[in-house]
């Protein structure tokens, strides 16, 4: 009999599980007949590979010995169809982009695909800003696009370039039949009496920023719900048992009506982000503007509170 593959394997998972019963699971073949092969490759290599004890089944001093060359074997075969496969395949750039808002990265994995013709683009979401940053920090990321808030700002670092794709204000998402829905605008003041349904902390200043303005207005938000779940804030926004911070571009429905927070006190900003030993920091000006386009197509198809191309020199700018 010549040693193969399989036999290697069988010692490695009989020494494993320390059971001929549970291999024999494993390697999907009756006891029996898992026996018969052990014994078969004990024959072969002239002793014996297993004891039995009050522990299972334990290797003798050569099982060890061959136990150990089993592993090496396998983990090398491993690698041999690895490697191999990578051979076989077609080598194509990837490009790894993170995004932590889906009105800015999507639109840009996109373009970017169609911008880098020669690249593969994959898009990592996070919902942490930090974690993105982190991972453009270590390499782990080629680009990313994430938010900040005021009094939070991200900043170049001699590693990592932080551009700014366009600041927004934050808006606020009521029940329809609210009174105050009815308004253009809504005062921040005049929600104190409401209760807030808010995302998780993010790490980084959110919703720490929006606490902050709200005091500054003489009052402390009454937040009853806090969860990441959009379809849970937009039943409690619904059904009227809270109110919500939200993007401009946060759907309105019948339910819901989506309104400008008067004077604009809350804003965050979208930030591009790149390391500066990267493979696309030559390319930045025109992936910033790309950014900027995705995240302006999304806005027009999302909302109606802003006049094009005004709103680009007003309320949202990308300075």
């Amino acid at each position: 009999m010549e040693l193969e593959i399989r036999h290697l394997r069988t010692v490695c998972v009989i020494a494993e599980t320390g059971s001929l019963t549970k291999a024999a699971a494993v390697l999907r073949m009756s006891q029996p007949a898992l026996s018969a092969r052990l014994k078969r490759l004990e024959d072969e290599i002239g002793a014996a590979l297993f004891v039995r004890s009050s522990q299972g089944m334990v290797p003798t001093v050569v099982g060890d010995f061959v136990l150990l060359r089993a592993r090496a074997v396998l983990h090398g075969v491993a690698e041999l169809r690895r490697d191999a496969a990578r051979c076989s395949q077609t080598t194509t750039a990837v490009v790894a982009l993170g995004g932590a808002v889906g009105s800015v990265s999507v639109g840009l994995a996109e373009l970017l695909g169609e911008y880098l013709t020669d690249m593969e683009v994959r898009l990592t979401m996070e919902y942490s800003p930090l974690l993105l940053w982190d991972l453009v920090t270590a390499g782990r990321l080629d680009i990313a696009t994430t938010v900040d808030y005021p009094g939070y700002e991200l900043h170049s670092t001699p590693a990592v370039h932080c551009e700014t794709i366009v600041r927004e204000p934050v808006f606020v998402a009521i029940a329809a039949t609210d009174p105050l829905a009815h308004r253009e605008e809504i005062p921040l003041e005049e929600l104190a009496g409401h209760t807030w349904v808010m995302t998780p902390s993010d790490g980084a200043g959110w919703p720490d920023c929006f606490h902050a303005v709200c005091e500054q207005r003489g009052f402390r938000p009454q937040v009853r719900y806090t969860t990441p779940s959009t379809d849970s804030i937009r039943a409690l926004v619904a059904t009227g048992r809270a109110v919500a911070p939200c993007q401009p571009v946060y759907l309105s429905s019948e339910d819901v009506t989506v309104r400008p927070i008067e004077g604009s006190p809350i804003s965050m900003r979208h930030v591009l982000v790149c390391p500066r030993g990267g493979p696309l920091v030559e390319r930045l000006p025109t992936i910033v503007d790309l950014a900027r386009d995705a995240y302006w197509s999304y806005v027009r198809d999302h909302t109606t509170h802003f006049d094009f191309p005004r709103a680009r020199q007003t309320s949202l700018t990308p300075g």
